[in-house]
């Protein structure tokens, strides 16, 4: 089980009663939530990724289909086992992160096969990764998953299609050896009717609270993961942050509140979360994603950001310590390593590797409270599919409070639209460019194409690096 230590926050006693209106409309909105509204008003659809966990909250319909993907992803890992001996994800955003948090979580040497990622549209990203796959056999014994919700998000599909490029060189059927996780009816799901296998993900889940669907068990059921335990364990973080339990019995609304206090009366407004923990080397990127994607908007938000510690003591915890006071701290421990071959090794007489992380963790912290630095504590007894579960489940509620504390919509995601729309634009006047063909100036050609002059002058001269013009 968590748990959470708050005392280095210096929150005051009369946190609660400050918030008393605050927390009571969280409550409100959290309620209905959970009972399948459309809170989620800007694109009129109800939020439903507490459901994936709890299905029996769930309207029927939504239930028969949670259930249903838990079978289907169980069946097909099932059949799956000694077939492929690695995979390749792609996707971008939530559809890769969540993957690629329980992956190095949970993935041991030896043991768990590979999992290659396309999450981006960079060509030497591609590149790299697939001779990192022809250096570990080729294709033939590789699945691909590719996870896009609507079907139609580029890097997801620019990947897609070079993997389909990749395996028709190799003299391999992609099809055959890919599954999709997308949108019953989407562009994707019609476009992938032969493939080997499609799962659902839902409209009413968004991707940065997608790790309970498919598109985190499917990857966990085939890495050899326990999954059923990541549910039970963002199961069980649910029940002890739902609405009903009593504000101060609840971490989630406990942590909202702080969030709350710390940016509005003291206006810290950066959180740096310090895992200490390898395995956990990817959480900050995840609640990164998770915290500023669901807050940022309407001229408000939390900026986060971190990497590990103790490696983060050589890097930036000097300015956390001494430089501006903008930023409260998040450190996150572990008791119990998962192995016990170096956490055993004395390095000095009756001193180990593990108990020096113990004393960075806790000297980190000390030195920071010391300094009027504020921050909280959240300690595993250890890192398993379980207490994974409980962690991820305690910061999609703790988002989902402090976003009905403030009043805004957590669950949509209109700066991401508006830079989609920009780069479409952006590609509208390469086009135009390709197809003038020959031209005097810069000058000559903006006017052509309807373009300002700088950027028109930065896509020609990427384009002939690229040898794409003359």
């Amino acid at each position: 089980m968590i748990e959470m230590n708050w005392r280095r926050l210096d929150l005051p006693s009369n946190l609660f009663e400050q918030y008393e209106s605050a927390v009571a409309a969280a409550l409100a909105e959290m309620r209905a939530v959970e009972a399948g509204e459309k809170v989620n008003r800007d694109e009129q659809r109800a939020v439903g990724h507490y459901w994936l966990r709890r299905p029996e909250i769930a309207p029927a319909a939504e239930r028969r289909e949670i259930e249903s993907a838990w079978e289907q992803v169980e069946r097909f890992a099932d059949s799956s086992r000694g077939r492929f001996r690695k995979f390749l994800l792609i996707g971008i955003g939530g559809s890769a992160l969540g993957p690629q948090l329980l992956y190095h979580a949970f993935r041991e040497p030896g043991q768990t096969p590979p999992l290659f990622v396309f999450d981006n549209t960079d060509p030497e990203g591609f590149d790299r990764t697939l001779r990192d796959i022809e250096a570990q056999g080729g294709w033939r014994d590789t699945l691909t998953i590719v996870i896009s919700k609507s079907g139609g998000t580029p890097e997801t599909r620019n990947g897609m299609i070079v993997a389909q490029r990749a395996c028709q060189e190799a003299g391999v059927d992609f099809a055959r050896q890919a599954v999709a996780v997308t949108q019953p009816g989407s562009r994707m799901h019609q476009e992938t009717a032969g493939w080997l296998a499609r799962f659902p993900i839902w409209e009413w889940v968004g991707g940065r609270t997608s790790i309970c669907s498919p598109v985190g068990l499917l990857p966990m059921a085939l890495l050899g993961f326990r999954w059923r335990d990541l549910l039970a364990g963002a199961k069980a973080m649910d029940e002890r942050t739902a609405p009903a339990v009593p504000p101060r019995e609840n971490s989630a609304m406990q942590l909202a509140l702080a969030w709350h206090h710390l940016i509005e009366r003291r206006g810290l407004t950066h959180m740096v979360m310090l895992p200490y923990s390898d395995r956990l080397a990817l959480l900050s990127s995840y609640l990164q994603q998770l915290i500023m994607e669901s807050l940022g908007k309407e001229g408000q938000g939390l900026t986060v950001f971190g990497n590990k510690g103790s490696t983060d003591q050589h890097s930036y915890v000097q300015q956390l310590r001494d430089g501006r006071p903008d930023f409260f701290a998040g450190f996150v421990r572990i008791l119990k390593p998962r192995s016990s071959g170096a956490a055993n090794v004395e390095v000095e007489d009756g001193v180990t590797s593990a108990d020096y992380l113990a004393a960075f963790e806790e000297g980190t912290a000390r030195a920071l409270h010391e300094a009027g630095r504020p921050s909280f504590r959240i300690t595993l007894e250890q890192l398993d599919e379980f207490s994974l579960g409980e962690l991820v489940a305690l910061f999609e509620r703790a988002v989902g409070y402090y976003a009905a504390i403030i009043g805004i919509n957590a669950y949509h995601q209109p700066g991401v639209q508006a830079g989609k729309e920009a780069a479409a634009g952006y590609l509208r006047i390469q086009r135009a460019i390709l197809r003038h063909g020959q031209f005097g100036s810069i000058e000559e050609l903006s006017q052509a194409v309807g373009a300002e002059r700088d950027l028109v002058e930065d896509i020609v001269r990427r384009l002939r690096l690229a040898g794409r013009l003359n």
